[in-house]
């Protein structure tokens, strides 16, 4: 059941005049943006690992079958006031304006070392144990800069802050693992992405529920969530009507009363008419720019799509630039990501509440999801789809390749 008349809820893909109702309302969409058939913006866009967690839950359900993905083009990162390409790789990091000779040399090593490291061969260990040394001991021994430590750490291994160079290597170095093989996977970069926007991914699930008989209820306003007397789910009520249900799975805006509010997301959807600039005139980008290199505590990212992916009209461009929140000024705090974009045809602005469930569900069976975060990416969804299934089932959700699983093919 969902209250929208459209599918994806807070992660929807909206068309011009659904936008501007949104953000706008009363307000006409301008004459020169063209045809409302033309646009699907994302209000909370994020790319696709091409090798990560949520491509094997697309091959895995086989809903690949209803949806067509493109490449994203580049993967930057902001360091000292400029953005540059993210090396993916040893040849790439010799390569990189990112870093001076020297530098270049010493991430060269760090990252054949990283891919080289196997718990079977002592002789790949350098000294350093993936199991008990930190992430900070493995760059000290490496010698890498803090602005080196920087990308590595937010734009390769995709950390939300800077407490894994307190934890051990073994998670960063697989997540800068599964970034150097995601871009070998396509060349480029290591994302993918839906053409029509990410509002085709709901509407893909929602056919194949119906192939095993769900069914998907647009336009259902919930009245309320009905329990029995010792506080376990029965049903929900829509307005006269009642449906009977033993668990009932929900994002935090259907139960305000059993979530908490951790923080706000704030949120720019900006239409350009041009690429972005200094990425080489590409249809489309990642752009991160890690805390420490605009003093703050969180990264801001920014998502660049454009009319090669189906989602604007001919030669525009859609940028989401989005960060935490860190103080009562939030569109101040994503101006750096604002300002790599030069003119905004342009721009809607929101805030929105981060939300986490109290308790896990199992008392009382009602299971709630966290709300969307800053990323630009799909990572920390994917850790969320996971404890999801571990609350409901009890189990760990394993995805064993099955006979009819296929690759994901990026135009």
């Amino acid at each position: 059941m969902d209250r929208n008349d459209y599918y994806g809820a807070e992660s929807a893909s909206l068309n011009l005049s659904q936008l501007y109702k949104k953000f706008r309302p009363g307000q006409e969409p301008p004459a020169e943006l063209g045809r409302d058939r033309d646009w699907n913006v994302d209000l909370i866009p994020k790319f696709m690992m091409a090798n990560g967690e949520i491509v094997r839950f697309l091959t895995y359900t086989d809903v690949t079958r209803y949806l067509e993905f493109k490449q994203i083009a580049g993967s930057f990162v902001y360091r000292n006031g400029k953005i540059s390409k993210v090396p993916a790789n040893e040849m790439e990091a010799l390569s990189s304006p990112l870093m001076g000779i020297f530098e270049k040399r010493r991430m060269k090593k760090f990252l054949e070392w990283a891919q080289n490291y196997n718990e079977q061969d002592p002789a790949t260990f350098q000294g350093l144990s993936l199991e008990k040394s930190t992430m900070a001991e493995v760059y000290k021994k490496f010698g890498l800069e803090t602005g080196t430590q920087d990308f590595i750490g937010h734009a390769m291994a995709l950390h939300l802050d800077d407490e894994y160079l307190k934890q051990t290597a073994k998670d960063t170095v697989e997540r800068i693992r599964l970034y150097a093989g995601s871009v070998v996977r396509y060349g480029k970069s290591p994302y993918i992405y839906p053409l029509y926007g990410l509002g085709d991914l709901p509407q893909a699930f929602a056919r194949l529920s119906a192939v095993y008989g769900g069914t998907y209820m647009l336009n259902k306003d919930i009245s309320e969530i009905v329990y029995n007397e010792s506080g376990a789910v029965v049903g929900v009520r829509s307005g006269g009507e009642e449906v009977k249900t033993k668990q009932v799975i929900c994002d935090p805006s259907y139960v305000p009363t059993k979530v908490q509010t951790v923080g706000s997301v704030v949120r720019a959807i900006c239409i350009l008419n041009h690429p972005i600039p200094n990425t080489g005139d590409i249809d489309s980008v990642q752009i991160v720019i890690p805390q420490n290199q605009v003093g703050r505590k969180h990264d801001v990212y920014v998502a660049c799509v454009s009319f090669a992916h189906m989602v604007c009209a001919n030669n525009y461009y859609l940028a989401i630039v989005s960060t935490i929140v860190e103080s009562d000024q939030p569109e101040q705090e994503i101006s750096a990501g604002l300002n790599l974009l030069g003119p905004i045809v342009e721009k809607f602005v929101s805030v929105t509440p981060l939300q986490v469930p109290v308790e896990d569900g199992k008392k009382d069976q009602v299971f709630v999801s966290r709300s969307y975060d800053a990323t630009s990416h799909f990572e920390t969804v994917c850790e969320d789809v996971h404890d999801l299934w571990r609350r409901v089932t009890g189990d760990e959700l394993v995805l064993k390749k099955n006979d009819t699983e296929e690759q994901v093919n990026a135009v």
